[in-house]
């Protein structure tokens, strides 16, 4: 990651990568993309990190995936999400939202 750019909180990856899926299915690359399009190249995902979040959020039986071909006409993993990840991505939005409005209070504060 660029040292200009934003560092993710550790616990909120698997969060994004969860409403990105939500979008609808989607590939692990794809995943990364739509992370960086979305957030304005704030948020830049390594394969590194990327990959094994998938695999854990699959292992967890939040997203299930299945080969398709992708756009590139190559083979490619897609996600998509499952009942039991559309429920946690409720409860990591809910714990985000506490999360940010109290650190707003603090910033806010300590002006």
């Amino acid at each position: 990651m660029d040292p200009e750019k934003s560092d993710l909180l550790q616990g909120t990856l698997d969060m994004l990568i969860l409403k990105v899926v939500a979008l609808g299915p989607i590939h692990g690359y794809a995943v990364a993309q739509r992370l960086r399009q979305i957030s304005r190249d704030a948020l830049q995902v390594q394969q590194g990190s990327l990959y094994p979040a998938l695999h854990r959020l699959e292992k967890r039986k939040w997203l299930q995936a299945e080969w398709r071909d992708a756009e590139s006409g190559r083979q490619a993993k897609f996600y998509a999400l499952t009942a039991a990840g559309r429920k946690q991505l409720g409860v990591e939005e809910e714990s985000w939202e506490r999360l940010s409005e109290a650190i707003g209070l603090v910033m806010r504060a300590a002006k």
